[in-house]
Parts: structure tokens; C-alpha cells; sequence
């Protein structure tokens, strides 16, 4: 699903860049449209999310399996200069993964094959602060650079639950810090701007709740477990 997507971005993207490249016409559509100091808009899009861990002892990875999540979010853009903007992008981000252990962390352990799995929800409400960096419009489109740090809230960290791994609950804390990086381009359309971009969003604190048992074979090898993730956002202003 993702790789659909991202090449369905990618054409559209190719196919309206060669349009507006390439066009006879060289009509400005919205040509005053950057201008206000503020505006508004909101996007759509999926997201692909992942876990990176450090692990104390060497012992084989905890494989992560990845799913295809949806964002939908608002957008407020400050115009500080024709090159640059600084934006507020919350928004609410749905994903699922799912942890896979190697039998060696159950090592003198009774396990079975439930034990070996852990499913991890997470419904994150995510607050970015971006600088965006813009080249100079080319008939219709501009392309952009951007970047900058977030916060985001997870409503389903199960943080604060007394029950752990022992009894098939696996925790994340509730509050999570980013940076991001990423590009796209602005399309102006006859009626308003249309904007890919595609993000990249990389976890700054552990987001892993220990279990109670100091020994326990799903938290006592890990050092640290950070979120990061690929974003594939379709904006509309």
C-alpha cells in the first residue's frame, strides 16, 4: 500500500511539474496567493511507522512489522518572507506495529507462540513546528524544502496501566519529541494550492515503559526504543 501510494505521488507530482514546465501558457494561477502574512489549510495522507532500538546485549533484532496509518490534520502558515514560512501542522496520526522476539530472549523461560508477538497501537495527536524553505515559483509550482521539531501525545500509550508484559500488556509512554525533515512541492490550481510533500520524523526520547521484573525477556535487553516514521501528506489551501 505504501509503495502504491508513493509511486501515485510520484507521477502526479511528475506529471504536473512537466505541465507547468513545459506548457506554452504561462497563466499565474493564485499569483497573490502567498502573500496574506497568515493562512489556513488541512491535509490528508498515510503514514508508515517504525521502532529503532539499542539493545544492551547482543542478541538477534525484535523485528518490527509495519502497517499503513492515516493523518489528518490543520495547517496556520506565517509568511516571514517570499522564501520563507513558519507553520503549525497538528494533527491526529493512527498506526499499528507489531513486535516479533527471537525464542532466545525466553532462554530457561516457559513461553508460547503468544508470547513471542506484541501488538503496539498508537493514535498519536502530533504538534509540529516547521521552517519551511522555498525555492523562488516557476509558473505554477514551487518546489520546498522544510524541517523542524515536534511534540506528539499518544492516546494509546497504556503508560500508566499496572499491568505489563507479564500480562500481555505492552506500554509506550504517553508524551513523545521529534525532529522532521522532508520536501514537496506547491501547485497552484485555478482554485486553490495543492501540496505533496513527503516528511520523514525521527524519535529524541525512549518511548519504552519497562516492565516490572528487571528480568523481564520483552524490556530487559532494550536500551532505548524510538519512534521514527515516513509521512506522505496531500495539503490543501
Amino acid at each position: 500500500m505504501k509503495k502504491i501510494v508513493a509511486l501515485i505521488l510520484l507521477c502526479s507530482t511528475i506529471q504536473l511539474a512537466n505541465a507547468q514546465l513545459f506548457s506554452r501558457e504561462k497563466i499565474l494561477n493564485n499569483e497573490n496567493f502567498d502573500k496574506p502574512f497568515l493562512s489556513w489549510g488541512y491535509f490528508l495522507g498515510f503514514n508508515s511507522y517504525d521502532f529503532n532500538f539499542d539493545y544492551k546485549t547482543d542478541k538477534p533484532d525484535i523485528l518490527v512489522t509495519k502497517s499503513t496509518g492515516f493523518n489528518v490534520g490543520l495547517i496556520g502558515n506565517m509568511r516571514i518572507n517570499d522564501y520563507l514560512d513558519l507553520r503549525l501542522e497538528p494533527g491526529l496520526y493512527i498506526t499499528n506495529r507489531e513486535l516479533t522476539y527471537h525464542p532466545s530472549y525466553f532462554n530457561g523461560m516457559e513461553f508460547n507462540d503468544s508470547d513471542l508477538t506484541r501488538e503496539v497501537k498508537s493514535t498519536y495527536v502530533h504538534f509540529p513546528l516547521l521552517v519551511k524553505f522555498s525555492a523562488k515559483r516557476l509558473n505554477n509550482f514551487k518546489p520546498f524544502l522544510l524541517g523542524g521539531v515536534s511534540t506528539a501525545i499518544n492516546l494509546s500509550s497504556n503508560e500508566k496501566n499496572p499491568e505489563d508484559n507479564s500480562n500481555g500488556q505492552f506500554r509506550t509512554k504517553k508524551n513523545v519529541f521529534f525532529y522532521e525533515i522532508g520536501f514537496g512541492i506547491d501547485f497552484y490550481l485555478y482554485y486553490f494550492k495543492f501540496t505533496p510533500s513527503i516528511r520523514g520524523v525521527f524519535g529524541l526520547n525512549d518511548e519504552l515503559v519497562r516492565d516490572v521484573d528487571p528480568n523481564s525477556p520483552w524490556t530487559s535487553n532494550i536500551e532505548s526504543m524510538k519512534t521514527r516514521g515516513v509521512f506522505i501528506n496531500f495539503t490543501f489551501q
